[in-house]
C-alpha cells in the first residue's frame, strides 16, 4: 500500500508543478500539495519583475492538490506573517499523511506544521540556503542559535546540492539525517529533440541583427542588483569583441541605467521577460550563459540548469548556490568571483575564441545536467521518505 505524503510549498511555481505531477505516479508514494498562500490561485505579481506573471506551462495539472486558507492581513511571501493559515494541520490530518515534506519554514503556517507534526508522522524538510553570504557577527550568531531551533522541527532534509548539505551540517542536521535530492528542471523540455527550437532561434537572432557566425552570451533574469547583471555588461564593453554579442533577457528595476549604459552598442541586445514555452528558444540563441550573481540570495540559479539542458556552456560567479556542483572549471565553463569585472571579461575572452571550443564546452554540461533531473528526485523522496516511515 502507498504511504501518504503530504507536500507544504507557498504557491504553485513552474519548477515544482511537472516534478508534483512525476511523483503522483510514484508506486509507492500517494501525494497531495497544500498550498499556503491562497491569494496566489490565478496570477501572480512579481515585484521584482514588476509585472504580472501568469505562467503559460499548466501550474495545477497532474497532481492532487488544495489550498489553505491565508488569513494574513498582508498576505503573500513578504515575511513569517505573510502566511498564515489556521486550518493547514487539520487538513493534513483528516487526509491521514503518514509523513510530512515542508518547502521552506520562514512563513507562519510552514513552521507551525512542523511544530504540530514533529513526533506524530516523519517531518521532511527541504530549502536551498547556502552560507555563502554569511559575514559573521552577533546578528549572525543569534541567527545560528534561532535557525538550529527551527530545525529540531524536522527528522530529515533534502539537500540540493553541497553548499545547501554544508548549511544544514552547520544549523544543527548530523550526517546521517541528511539525503540528497538534486535541485533541477525539466530537463526533457529543454532537449530539442526535433531541432524546432533552433530554427526559431536562428530566426530569432536574426531578427534583432545577429549573423549566423557570430557569437551570443546571454543572461536570463530579473534586472536587479542580486543578479548583478551590470557587471556583465561592463564586461562586454570592456571586452569589445566585433562577433560577440550580449542578450540580456528579463525586466527589473536596474533596466533603465543598463539599457543607457547600452545606447549606441550594436551587439548589446535587450529582450524582455520570457515565459515558460518560449525560454528554452532563448537558449539556443546564445552559445553560452553568463550568470554574474553577486547575492545576497542566490542560493541555486536554476536557469544553469536550464542552459545547460540546452548545451551550453556556463560562466558563473562563486556566489551562485549551483556553482561547485554544476561547473567544472575548463570542462563546461569557469567560475568568476563576485565583482571581479576584469576577470567576467577575461573569462568570456577565454570561453569565446571559437565556436567550436564553446559547443564542446556545452556538450559536457548537457552530460553533466542529466544525472540532475526530476526522476532523481522522486527516487530520493521515494526510497528515503518510505524508509523513514517504517
Amino acid at each position: 500500500m502507498k504511504k501518504k505524503l503530504a507536500i507544504i510549498t507557498s504557491h504553485p511555481i513552474q519548477y515544482n508543478a511537472p516534478l508534483f505531477a512525476l511523483l503522483s505516479r510514484s508506486e509507492v508514494l500517494d501525494i497531495k500539495v497544500f498550498y499556503t498562500w491562497s491569494q496566489s490561485r490565478e496570477t501572480l505579481f512579481d515585484k521584482d519583475f514588476g509585472k504580472t506573471i501568469q505562467w503559460d506551462i499548466p501550474l495545477l495539472a497532474g497532481y492532487p492538490y488544495e489550498f489553505a486558507e491565508n488569513v494574513s492581513k498582508n498576505p503573500g511571501p513578504v515575511g513569517y506573517r505573510g502566511i498564515v493559515c489556521p486550518g493547514l494541520n487539520k487538513m493534513i490530518e483528516a487526509w491521514d499523511a503518514e509523513a510530512l515534506l515542508v518547502y521552506g519554514w520562514n512563513y507562519h503556517a510552514h513552521y507551525h506544521a512542523m511544530k504540530h507534526f514533529k513526533g506524530k508522522i516523519p517531518v521532511w524538510f527541504r530549502g536551498d540556503s547556502t552560507l555563502l553570504d554569511e559575514t559573521g557577527g552577533l546578528r549572525q550568531a543569534v541567527r545560528r542559535i534561532t535557525l538550529k531551533y527551527v530545525y529540531r522541527k524536522a527528522d530529515y532534509a533534502f539537500f540540493v546540492g553541497e553548499n545547501n548539505r554544508q548549511y544544514y551540517l552547520k544549523h544543527g542536521f548530523s550526517k546521517d539525517r541528511l539525503f540528497f535530492a538534486p535541485h533541477a528542471i525539466d530537463n526533457r523540455r529543454f532537449g530539442d529533440s526535433d531541432g524546432t527550437m533552433r530554427q526559431e532561434a536562428e530566426r530569432w537572432r536574426s531578427e534583432i541583427g545577429i549573423g549566423s557566425e557570430e557569437m551570443v552570451v546571454v543572461f536570463v533574469g530579473k534586472f536587479e542588483a542580486k543578479k548583478n547583471p551590470l557587471l556583465l555588461l561592463v564586461a562586454a564593453k570592456r571586452l569589445n569583441k566585433p562577433n560577440l554579442h550580449f542578450i540580456f533577457v528579463g525586466n527589473g528595476i536596474l533596466e533603465e541605467q543598463m539599457k543607457t549604459l547600452a545606447a549606441g552598442n550594436p551587439n548589446i541586445h535587450f529582450l524582455p521577460f520570457q515565459n515558460q514555452s518560449r525560454i528554452p528558444v532563448v537558449y539556443y540563441m546564445a552559445d553560452l550563459l553568463a550568470l554574474p550573481s553577486q547575492g545576497p540570495g542566490e542560493t541555486w540559479g536554476l536557469v544553469v540548469n536550464e542552459a545547460m539542458a540546452c548545451g551550453k556552456a556556463i560562466l558563473v560567479s562563486d556566489k551562485s548556490g549551483c556553482a561547485i556542483d554544476l561547473v567544472i572549471p575548463g570542462e563546461n565553463g569557469y567560475m568568476v568571483t563576485s565583482g571581479n569585472e576584469v576577470q567576467c571579461a577575461t573569462l568570456l575572452d577565454t570561453m569565446t575564441k571559437s565556436r567550436e571550443h564553446t559547443r564542446k564546452m556545452g556538450e559536457s554540461s548537457k552530460r553533466i545536467i542529466e544525472s540532475w533531473s526530476f526522476e532523481q528526485i522522486c527516487k530520493s523522496y521515494e526510497k528515503n521518505i518510505i524508509a523513514s516511515t517504517k
